[in-house]
């Protein structure tokens, strides 16, 4: 940041504006400033040795599409007041803000049952009160409460800003160019009908794009088979020490990640800024490194193994196929790995994982993408589009994922 203005300039738009104070407050607020200890992309890193940008990173990135989204809609003509337009940047800064480290290694493990969204909004919560409302709206807005619903589908919705800047950048710092889709195009297209927001059809190419693009990053990034073994192996890791904790076994950990070790904590621990809310605002990337730093050396032979294998980059390896593998082949590795290491079936079940992975890029129930043709009509996207239809769009692709430690 830099002079008064505060411009932060950043590798994928370049300068980028903090438009007023308020704003600026927002993103000096040490819930967002934690983000600045959480990568984007979790274990990616692993496989795209690039990919080291931030939560926070992202979150200035979509505030900046929020801000051009914003901009383009009002010189269209519609009215979007002074308060909407800084909420809605204050939402789309504060969306992401109830990510844990490697967060979905997290809510599989040390926190059940409670999303990250959930927690994104008691968060909010938590700052309007110390702010005195003044959050209201954006609160509102992120919640889809807000009588201007199209402010909502820009935070969260099938072509919100968010998707926008991430497929972008961590395009950029995967190297992976299929993910560098024309946002600037698309948010220029971008208008409103019936108070929902729609693209006009001259971009209908840069909508394709944008599609093909997200399922493209999904396979080659997000569901990167190396990242899904470091992650199986992050998961068990993790299970593997909150059942020790919870047996009486003392582990190394901050204060923060030992509570989550040693507690099973439900929903009304984290409202109104309860104690698992408390310490989840302390955990970041450096308290689960730190912890498998030390647990490497431990003597429990489960713990040590997987921890040391994610330390040194000794991954599980991974085989990906259509349909389930034959279940007599995981007991062969399973009895393998208690003859080697001595242990029991429970504890070699530690060693290996098996979980379907399913995703599908484009849902109409969710949230469609709607195409303003020039006679005024609006089509969603899969009868507007001359290449894809609802059929290819929709269809759900699972695969299974065994993922094993190899001896």
């Amino acid at each position: 940041m830099a002079g008064k203005r505060k411009i932060i300039n950043d590798p994928v738009f370049g300068f980028i504006n903090i438009p007023n104070d308020f704003v600026y407050e927002v993103i000096q607020h040490p819930f967002l400033q934690r983000l600045n200890r959480i990568r984007q992309l979790g274990l990616a890193p692993f496989v795209y040795p690039g990919a080291q940008h931030t939560r926070f990173h992202h979150s200035i990135g979509a505030m900046h599409l929020m801000d051009e989204a914003l901009t383009n809609l009002r010189q269209k003509g519609y009215e979007i007041t002074d308060n909407e337009y800084t909420n809605a940047l204050a939402a789309i800064l504060l969306h992401d803000v109830g990510h844990g480290p490697f967060s979905h290694a997290l809510e599989h493990t040390l926190i059940q049952n409670i999303q990250h969204e959930t927690i994104s909004f008691l968060l909010m919560q938590q700052i309007n009160r110390e702010w005195n409302g003044a959050l209201d709206t954006a609160i509102a807005i992120f919640n889809d409460t807000y009588s201007k619903r199209f402010l909502h589908q820009l935070v969260s919705g099938q072509l919100d800003v968010d998707r926008l800047d991430y497929l972008r950048r961590d395009s950029f710092f995967t190297g992976v160019i299929e993910g560098n889709i024309g946002s600037e195009r698309i948010i220029k297209m971008l208008d409103l009908k019936d108070d929902r927001l729609v693209v006009e059809s001259k971009g209908i190419y840069s909508i394709e794009n944008f599609l093909m693009s997200r399922r493209l990053m999904y396979w080659q990034v997000y569901l990167h088979k190396t990242a899904v073994a470091a992650e199986k192996m992050l998961i068990n890791t993790l299970r593997r020490a909150k059942e020790l904790s919870l047996d009486g076994v003392q582990l190394f950990a901050s204060p923060s990640l030992s509570y989550f070790l040693l507690n099973e904590p439900k929903m009304i621990d984290f409202e109104n800024y309860g104690v698992a809310l408390q310490h989840f605002v302390n955990l970041d990337d450096n308290d689960i490194w730190s912890a498998l730093k030390v647990w490497s050396s431990h003597p429990d032979k489960v713990l040590s193994l997987l921890s040391s294998g994610m330390v040194n980059r000794k991954l599980f390896k991974i085989e990906v196929s259509s349909e389930q593998p034959d279940l007599g082949k995981i007991s062969e590795y399973l009895k393998s790995y208690q003859h080697k290491f001595n242990l029991s079936e429970h504890e070699a079940s530690y060693l290996c994982s098996l979980e379907p992975v399913t995703t599908d890029m484009y849902r109409e129930e969710d949230d469609s993408i709607d195409i303003l043709m020039k006679d005024g009509s609006v089509k969603d996207i899969a009868q507007a589009s001359d290449i894809l239809n609802i059929e290819l769009l929709s269809k759900k692709v699972e695969k299974y994922y065994f993922t094993y430690l190899k001896i």
